[in-house]
């Protein structure tokens, strides 16, 4: 369970850290990048498996990496209970860089529609 923690620990600080990151002014010669907020559905067949240990903490670690490089950050993920769909929140400049970054960590990509973020304590 320690281990765990640990894991977990590491790779929210460091979705944290990028998210900060990407959240900052950046730009483009010319132009500024804009990120913006996108629902993004897989299909897993066979089910997602993806270890509750050290193995798996370098997985999603390797995922938010290669990400990084299409600007693309990975926020969090909702997980079908049989494991073979996945709702993941992503910020990102595009559609298109969501789906390059996917190729790259080869990861199916069945819809990405772009939203936007409802809290209900907003109107408290």
């Amino acid at each position: 369970m320690k281990n765990f923690l640990s894991i977990l620990f590491t790779f929210v600080m460091t979705s944290l850290f990028i998210t900060n990151i990407y959240s900052q002014d950046m730009t483009v010669p010319g132009d500024k990048l804009v990120i913006k907020r996108f629902l993004v559905e897989r299909s897993f067949p066979d089910g997602l498996n993806i270890p509750v240990n050290t193995e798996g903490s370098e997985i999603c670690l390797t995922v938010v990496s290669t990400n990084a490089e299409d600007n693309v950050t990975w926020v969090h993920s909702y997980v079908t209970m049989d494991k073979k769909k996945t709702f993941c929140i992503y910020d990102a400049p595009s559609p298109a860089a969501i789906r390059k970054s996917a190729e790259k960590n080869g990861l199916p990509v069945d819809n990405i529609v772009e939203v936007s973020v409802l809290d209900p304590y907003f109107y408290n």
